[in-house]
């Protein structure tokens, strides 16, 4: 044989080698394929196999159930924002959002325009939503060629939920080195996809919460306005009680609504509660836990409004404001329901996600410093599942024993 005809041979037998052309060509034909189809026929009764949803699908379910927080959440940061302008006087943004708002002919910064909203909330939340994808993106890459893997596709739902999390106007370096943070320490030290103890999302918000406080928390940093300071109407209920927001023209409808400060995509609960729909409908989150938590928060809700405070008004805040005020709808149906992280066993999960609503309300009632509590609640549940998962296993185990006897 020729050494001509050896090298043409060699060439085209890596593309049938794994990771070769071909089999990359097949992965993306077979992406589409999970994605865009399922079958014709099923089986209509037990016993019987699941139809081919894998974990492309699953990501992507996620992301379109998200995508509408995202959409709302771009007009509220821009609704907020040309309030803020409107009240201060501001005539345009600084920098390069105005050159960019004025080719997009939404320079008029009109509270009032659901267009100069939209694009003025997209010039924050583009950017770190880009940022996101390219520092989640390099992580994933870097740990699949090292360790000899398909890339994942679930940093995508990690970089929009994380961006989602975060105050419109958070320093970008700050966003990329949280993202860092999350995908490495929260999910590839554990060996990737699958393998993590922690959401990986609120892995990476925890850590700029205490490593950066004042870019992540306080008043001033939900609206993307230089010196604009007021407080968002979990900070007025923490200090006031339902009072102090209704003095402060916030109502439970704008709150439900989400016209509210607060992170990007987690103020309305009404956007929030179409993604669980969608969620629930294609089966890939689980009803337990988000019926667990929201148990959870109403019975810790009720229990404090009985005991009641005179020094504390949280204590009087009622369960359905809870659910409309920070981030708490959005880590019940996004973050508590992450399938890696949370309990295993149908039980386990009511006593995981009641478990979460249980500490969430207890941090936002009994730590005035911090009002918020559904990340670190969710962190400690994550922590906590393998743990409850073990107490429901051998409890089975010593029923069925006992049943044999």
């Amino acid at each position: 044989m020729s050494q001509r005809l050896r090298r043409f041979l060699d060439r085209q037998a890596r593309h049938f080698q794994p990771g070769g052309r071909l089999e990359r060509l097949g992965a993306l034909f077979e992406a589409a394929d999970t994605f865009l189809y399922t079958p014709s026929t099923v089986t209509a009764r037990a016993p019987h196999l699941r139809d081919g949803i894998d974990l492309k699908r699953v990501m992507a379910f996620v992301w379109l159930a998200v995508l509408p927080c995202a959409l709302f959440g771009m007009v509220n940061v821009g609704l907020q924002a040309n309030q803020a302008m409107a009240d201060m006087g501001v005539e345009q943004v600084p920098g390069w959002r105005a050159g960019a708002l004025w080719l997009l002919g939404a320079s008029g910064y009109d509270p009032g325009s659901l267009w100069d909203n939209l694009w003025h909330g997209a010039m924050y939340f583009v950017p770190i939503y880009l940022v996101t994808l390219a520092a989640g993106g390099f992580w994933e890459v870097l740990f699949a060629t090292l360790r000899n893997h398909e890339v994942n596709e679930g940093f995508l739902v990690t970089s929009i939920l994380f961006a989602l999390t975060l105050p419109p106007d958070i320093p970008l370096w700050q966003v990329a080195l949280g993202m860092s943070f999350g995908i490495v320490i929260g999910k590839e030290v554990f060996g990737g996809t699958g393998k993590n103890v922690l959401n990986p999302a609120l892995t990476g918000r925890a850590f700029l919460f205490f490593a950066y406080p004042a870019d992540i928390s306080g008043d001033g940093v939900w609206t993307a306005v230089d010196g604009f300071s007021g407080a968002t109407p979990l900070m007025l209920a923490a200090a006031g009680g339902v009072e102090a927001m209704g003095a402060a023209g916030v109502t439970w409808w704008s709150a439900f609504f989400g016209t509210i400060q607060g992170s990007i995509g987690a103020t309305s609960t009404l956007f929030i509660g179409a993604g669980a729909a969608f969620m629930l409908f294609t089966g890939v989150a689980s009803w337990r836990i988000m019926a667990g938590m929201l148990l959870g928060v109403i019975a810790t809700a009720l229990l404090f409004n009985l005991v009641g405070s005179d020094t504390n008004p949280a204590f009087g805040i009622p369960w359905h404001w809870h659910l409309v005020l920070g981030g708490l709808a959005f880590g019940l149906v996004f973050m508590a329901t992450d399938p890696v992280s949370a309990s295993m066993t149908e039980t386990g999960k009511w006593i995981y996600g009641a478990l979460i609503g249980f500490m969430t309300l207890l941090i936002r009632v009994l730590n005035p410093a911090y009002p918020e509590g559904v990340m670190l609640a969710i962190l400690f549940g994550n922590l906590f599942a393998p743990l409850i998962d073990w107490f429901v296993v051998q409890a089975n185990v010593h029923r069925r024993r006992r049943r044999d006897v």
